[in-house]
């Protein structure tokens, strides 16, 4: 296993999936750090906006994953054994 590898294969994404999500994620984080900027010159605007970005995030990428029992692979091969 490649250095290249290993993260995909930790996640059990292809490159282009992968690619997809860190994308959608810069996407998001950079909106998240204007919404903040904004923020912080009047404090009136985008009260709650930055966090509860942040806190989509957050689910996206650890509750959402851990809470779906583990990868594709685990998933499709639990499928298989119980449906014997």
């Amino acid at each position: 296993m490649s250095r290249f590898d290993d993260h995909l294969r930790q996640v059990d994404e292809t490159y282009l999936e992968h690619m997809g999500h860190a994308l959608s994620f810069s996407f998001n984080l950079a909106i998240a750090a204007v919404v903040c900027l904004v923020h912080a010159v009047f404090p009136f605007l985008f009260e709650k906006r930055g966090s509860s970005i942040v806190n989509r995030l957050h689910d996206r990428m650890v509750v959402n994953r851990h809470s779906l029992g583990g990868s594709k692979r685990e998933k499709s091969e639990a499928g298989a054994v119980t449906s014997r």
